[in-house]
């Protein structure tokens, strides 16, 4: 029994190998893509050639039938590729090596394609598309003496007109003229009536200098097709080496008729007119070119020599000098020109004017005088030369001065030694040898220039000034600071009035204004030392209060929740929040937002900081926000800084100062409005209002033009809560405000009756004492109604 299993075992396994084996290498898929690739369906064609392919990876048609469906499909890379890979399996197939390079040399990979084709040249001796691709693909890498080879090859199969065209073609390119005449010739011969090959003989013609030929084969070009571009172009060479300039140039005219923007053949017309002496035609012609392309150097290099010819000489100037920025070609030519242009700029440019120097510090004197500080060894002279050229050298007290780099003219500084003299030397030449040759001589004084300050209208750190009254005339008042006495004052050129008798002295003008943007004050001592300082005149203040009669609104947020000693706060942060938002709807111009600030910074702000902002932007009104912790102590109310110890009177920020620092800018600001909800703030920072509160009116002039100095404050002696009634109801009146403007007293009315009902002590609200108040008040002004 086990003999005869094992003998059923032998006879089956073949049949079942066989069996696998055709299921297997059934061509069904490949079938398929054939049927598929029939009816133009390529890509579902490729996924069946691809299935067969990846069952039976030696499959060689399903390869070739693949590649055939990709360049159907366009696909020419993978199509190549395809044949390429069939050649593994079929290394005998001389028609997949063509195809392949065929189509490689369709990609212009034709290094690539020279390898397959190669391999097809040698298994078919005789395959004459695959040697003329060869050839081709060796032409296209300019690899003649390879392609001349191959064209033998294609010659000694095939010899028709193309063939001999491009054996002369390969020649030409090679230098062997003589044998690419004979071979255009036999094309010629062959065909015709075929243009390319009689334009090819005459330019071959014309580099082995056979000028009669080369025009007579010009003549028969131009009798098939007399719009032959290169066959007028190749005649108008021929006639230009005959020193024939007019028929010359005519060719070219007629090139330009068939193309207009042609700049190759218009910069070559201004060539010929130009060896023609026709300047003006070809100043014309460089022209059309430059208009072509502005990036043309040469066309700039050529019009510059006909403007020289026709002595337009500034033209010409301009024209080199164009060139010299646009070029950036290292060919020895390229150099050739340019140093053709700097000769004839130097030439074009000479002139005989000496330079001219001035000091400018010290300020150089009349009669060549220079002020030095008494007692001095050495003096930091500063100056500046002029002159049409560019300058050779220059020396003081024969010293080379090194010019500043970067400077927009000549401008140097040099340290001379003046120890003991009355006078120094000064030698300066341009490079055309024009000399000025000097002395100047030293006196001896302070050298520092006057200091001006304006005292009204009053000036920012910048020297802008803030117009909120739009007057013509303007009244300018300033002090002179000088070590000595001042010889003469002057605003925007009108003297101004001044005690020519006083040092240091004040100074009055009145200006005219309209339609400018600055003025310049300019001050002079008696030693010639002057200082000219210019003032922007900045109208934005008067724009604002044209629109808004509370003029430039700031709002300045003081909001302390992260305390060191004492209780850290949500509310603050969220009370600041929901102020920022209803104040979105009403004209402020900018929002200062301090957090979390130590008492050194407080003061610090408002004493310095916040003075310098208001009176440097010039701010109209100033509303001041704290949230925060706050002290009521001996009749006293206080803001908590963040760095505060608790029961140290001393560590908090008294707001009495606060009132001190407001002082001290009071006289830039209108309407000064401080709100705090931490405590009250106490008989010595205000006064309480002692009638009912009036209804106040935006349109009322008096209420925004007036002055007004305002407080409101809660009336608790208690630590900050998370949770203000006070500032919840201030920002609702805000929000839900339907009039166009909003006076403060209406919201002090809203608020002090919620916080009433809150069972809260009734806010405080009146004027802070010590500071001006001409019976104003402080409006919201809306942004949309």
């Amino acid at each position: 029994m086990g003999t005869l299993k094992f003998k059923r075992t032998l006879i089956f396994t073949p049949l079942l190998i066989v069996l696998i084996s055709f299921v297997e290498c059934s061509p069904k898929l490949y079938t398929t893509g054939k049927d598929f690739a029939a009816s133009g369906n390529y890509q579902d064609a490729i996924i069946q050639y691809t299935k067969q392919i990846e069952e039976k990876p030696e499959f060689t048609d399903a390869y070739i039938a693949r590649a055939e469906a990709y360049e159907k499909t366009g696909n020419l890379s993978e199509a190549a590729s395809d044949y390429k890979r069939a050649t593994s399996f079929d290394e005998k197939n001389a028609s997949c090596f063509y195809n392949s390079g065929r189509l490689y040399f369709e990609l212009k990979e034709y290094n690539e394609a020279i390898s397959m084709l190669s391999k097809a040249t040698t298994l078919d001796k005789k395959h004459i598309k695959a040697f003329k691709l060869k050839r081709d693909s060796y032409i296209e890498l300019k690899e003649y003496d390879k392609a001349l080879k191959e064209s033998d090859a294609v010659l000694a199969l095939e010899q028709d007109a193309r063939n001999f065209y491009w054996h002369g073609y390969i020649n030409d390119k090679l230098g062997n003229y003589n044998v690419s005449e004979t071979f255009f010739k036999k094309s010629i011969e062959k065909s015709p009536t075929v243009l390319e090959a009689y334009i090819s003989l005459a330019d071959v013609l014309l580099k082995a200098k056979k000028y009669d030929e080369s025009l007579s084969t010009c003549n028969k070009a131009l009798a098939i097709d007399q719009k032959s571009k290169e066959a007028l172009w190749i005649r108008s060479n021929v006639y230009r080496e005959k020193i024939d300039y007019t028929k010359a140039i005519d060719d070219l005219s007629k090139i330009i008729i068939f193309s207009p923007s042609d700049e190759k053949v218009f910069f070559t017309r201004g060539l010929y007119s130009q060896e023609f002496n026709k300047h003006q035609d070809a100043i014309n012609d460089f022209s059309k070119v430059i208009s072509l392309n502005s990036k043309n150097a040469v066309a700039y290099f050529n019009r510059a020599k006909s403007f020289e010819e026709i002595t337009q000489y500034e033209k010409a100037i301009a024209d080199y000098k164009m060139y010299s920025s646009l070029t950036d070609d290292n060919s020895a030519e390229a150099k050739e020109r340019l140093e053709v242009v700097n000769n004839r700029l130097y030439e074009l440019n000479r002139e005989s004017n000496k330079p001219n120097l001035v000091f400018t510090q010290p300020l150089q004197r009349d009669g060549n005088i220079i002020n030095v500080i008494e007692n001095a060894t050495t003096a930091t002279l500063k100056g500046i030369i002029k002159d049409a050229s560019k300058i050779q050298y220059a020396k003081v007290e024969g010293a080379d001065v090194k010019f500043i780099e970067g400077a927009a003219e000549n401008e140097f500084e040099i340290i001379v030694d003046v120890t003991g003299k009355e006078m120094i030397s000064v030698a300066v030449a341009d490079v055309y040898n024009n000399v000025l040759a000097t002395t100047y001589t030293l006196n001896r004084t302070e050298i520092n220039p006057p200091q001006i300050t304006l005292i009204a209208p009053f000036a920012s750190t910048s020297g802008e000034i803030y117009m909120s009254v739009d007057n013509r005339k303007l009244y300018v008042e300033g002090r002179i600071a000088d070590e000595n006495l001042i010889k003469a004052i002057s605003v925007e050129d009108m003297n101004a009035s001044y005690s020519v008798d006083t040092k240091n002295p004040e100074f009055f003008a009145t200006i005219d204004i309209a339609n400018k943007n600055k003025f310049v004050v300019t001050a002079e001592d008696i030693y010639g030392n002057i200082t000219t300082q210019e003032f922007k005149i900045n109208r934005e203040a008067l724009e604002i209060s044209q629109e808004n009669p509370m003029g430039k609104t700031w709002v300045i947020f003081i909001e302390n929740s992260n305390y060191e000693t004492f209780a850290s706060l949500d509310g603050p942060v969220k009370d600041v929040s929901m102020m920022k938002a209803a104040l979105a709807n009403y004209k402020v111009h900018n929002i200062v937002h301090k957090q979390n600030m130590t008492k050194e910074q407080m003061e610090k702000f408002f004493s310095i900081e916040l003075r310098d902002l208001v009176r440097s932007n010039q701010v109209n009104s100033l509303l001041v926000w704290y949230a925060g912790h706050g002290k009521f102590i001996n009749e006293t109310g206080y803001w908590v800084p963040t760095d505060a110890k608790r029961d140290d009177e001393f560590t908090y920020f008294n707001i009495n100062s606060l009132k001190a620092a407001l002082q001290s800018y009071s006289q830039f600001v209108t309407h000064t409005l401080v709100i705090t909800d931490a405590c009250e703030s106490g008989p010595t920072f205000y006064q309480a209002m002692r009638s009912a509160l009036n209804e106040r009116d935006c349109g009322d002039w008096e209420a925004t033009k007036f002055k007004s100095s305002q407080v409101f404050s809660s009336a608790g002696y208690e630590l900050a809560v998370d949770n203000s009634q006070f500032t919840r109801t201030f920002a609702n009146s805000l929000m839900n405000n339907p009039n166009a403007c909003l006076p403060i007293e209406n919201i002090v009315s809203k608020v002090t009756v919620a916080v009433a009902k809150s069972g809260t002590q009734k806010p405080q609200f009146g004027k802070i004492d010590g500071l001006a108040d001409e019976g104003g008040t402080f409006f919201f002004i809306s942004k949309d109604k």
